[in-house]
């Protein structure tokens, strides 16, 4: 794996671990400018949010500038074909979403995800969080988990396992192994996105728009969400006890 990308790894890696001294750093900092204690444990979450996703992306870019700069990749689909694929891509993700989580529920496993919840739970706060879980973050994760993680077990390895193994990674990175099966589904549908045009920018966009769609059907119409799921898992109960 060339430098550049073991130097990306680090910089994500770094990221993941960041909040253990970014966020108190940022309270006392906080602090320092007039604000209380009691406002600076609420406030230093957004703000370090913000600024170390943003910094680890520009970083991420910087280093790997010369890749945007060189020729096209060999056999890369053209911008229409592209286009297609990464506005399908949303469509393909969502289902494969759906599929799984429906998988999930069969299996008992919790409808939902805590992970969600509570970056939803922080944008009602801080709608600028938004910039985190629709854009700079699938930027990053697609960088990492697809280009990079993926591809290089693609040079040796079949898609299915290559998908596989970076989609379980992908998913142990959001801290939910009970959630294995959803974000492999959405793993695999990046990774075939990838693998079909050749363009990161295709997961990427696809990555983006599913994210933003279920940040905003999530917040727009979260009471008859939540609604629907007591439902379901009213009906899961039932079906258990009557078997």
């Amino acid at each position: 794996m060339k430098k550049e990308y073991w130097i990306v790894i680090i910089i994500f890696l770094t990221l993941q671990l960041s909040s253990l001294v970014g966020l108190p750093l940022t309270a006392y900092i906080g602090t320092l400018f007039g604000y209380s204690a009691s406002e600076m444990k609420i406030l230093a979450v957004p703000i370090w949010l913000v600024t170390s996703f943003t910094v680890s992306l520009i970083l991420v870019l910087w280093v790997l500038r010369g890749e945007f700069t060189t020729r096209l990749e060999r056999n890369q689909a053209s911008i229409s074909l592209s286009i297609f694929w990464a506005i399908s891509g949303v469509f393909l993700a969502l289902f494969a979403q759906q599929v799984a989580a429906n998988i999930e529920a069969m299996l008992g496993i919790k409808i939902g995800s805590d992970n969600t919840q509570q970056i939803l739970t922080v944008i009602e706060s801080f709608p600028v969080i938004i910039l985190i879980s629709s854009i700079i973050g699938p930027i990053l994760e697609e960088i990492v988990f697809r280009k990079i993680i993926f591809g290089a077990l693609y040079q040796r390895l079949n898609f299915f396992l290559s998908a596989l193994i970076s989609s379980v990674i992908f998913s142990l990175a959001h801290m939910e192994p009970e959630h294995t099966l959803l974000y492999s589904a959405m793993g695999f549908t990046f990774a075939y996105l990838y693998v079909k045009t050749k363009r990161i920018i295709v997961p990427i966009f696809a990555h983006v728009s599913m994210n933003t769609l279920v940040v905003l059907i999530q917040t727009v119409y979260k009471e008859d969400i939540d609604r629907l799921i007591e439902q379901s898992e009213k009906i899961q109960s039932f079906i258990g006890g009557f078997l």
